[in-house]
């Protein structure tokens, strides 16, 4: 006769190993710390909810408000974007017509610029043509479901390749933007590094009347690829 004693059924679900277990201890430490904070489990709340909002803008999206004028009409001063940060972080590359936040320090100026991707790595970009259209790669571009009322699409002729790793960012308000035409002459000839880029601008959110997805024009799409290898529009 088998006289060791057999655990009951509660015995075996109050095991240290067991999910059960396991789960009441993890309420119990979460009772325990909102015991010691002042106001208890309402600022554990606010503490998490704080802390997974700052992960969300360090890693996933930032909110950016647009502080000039260089992005009319699309873009107006005072709107609160969505910048989506992992666009571009699992291989993807920034595409010719995406507006983009990135980080101007050495090359515009110590802030965050917002602009549209006019070229990329490989990319010969030329302004203008007969008919005041700028050429990417050969193909003309045009620009006017974007470019703001009344304006050219550069007061100043430009002819650049693109290096690799590098933007040629624009306004889409020309005659009010300081963007890569602006820079030509300076280190890094008014490209941008891709590493520097924060994010694409995915959404307006604010005002509410504003409110919108910001997509990437489909006129990019009939620019041929670069002969080096340059992303497709």
């Amino acid at each position: 006769m088998d006289t060791e004693a057999q655990p009951t059924e509660r015995d075996r679900s109050s095991h240290p190993g067991t999910p059960g277990a396991e789960g009441r201890s993890r309420f119990a430490l979460v009772s325990r710390v909102a015991e010691w904070l002042p106001g208890g489990r309402i600022t554990l709340t606010l503490f998490l909810c704080l802390a997974f909002l700052l992960v969300l803008n360090a890693f996933v999206v930032q909110p950016f408000q647009i502080p000039s004028g260089s992005m009319e009409q699309g873009l107006r001063i005072g709107d609160r974007v969505l910048v989506n940060k992992l666009a571009y972080r699992f291989g993807a590359q920034p595409r010719r017509g995406d507006v983009i936040v990135f980080d101007g320090t050495g090359y515009f100026g110590d802030a965050d610029y917002i602009k549209r991707v006019a070229g990329v790595a490989g990319d010969h970009v030329v302004c203008c043509d007969k008919k005041g259209r700028i050429e990417v790669n050969g193909r003309p571009v045009d620009e006017t479901a974007f470019l703001y009322p009344g304006d050219s699409a550069s007061s100043v002729p430009f002819d650049v390749a693109v290096p690799p790793g590098r933007l040629f960012v624009l306004g889409d308000h020309r005659s009010h933007s300081s963007d890569s035409r602006d820079h030509l002459g300076s280190p890094g000839g008014g490209m941008i590094p891709v590493g520097d880029v924060i994010g694409r601008a995915d959404w307006i959110v604010w005002p509410y009347r504003h409110w919108t997805r910001l997509t990437r024009p489909s006129v990019y799409a009939r620019v041929p690829a670069a002969l080096t290898g340059g992303a497709h529009g």
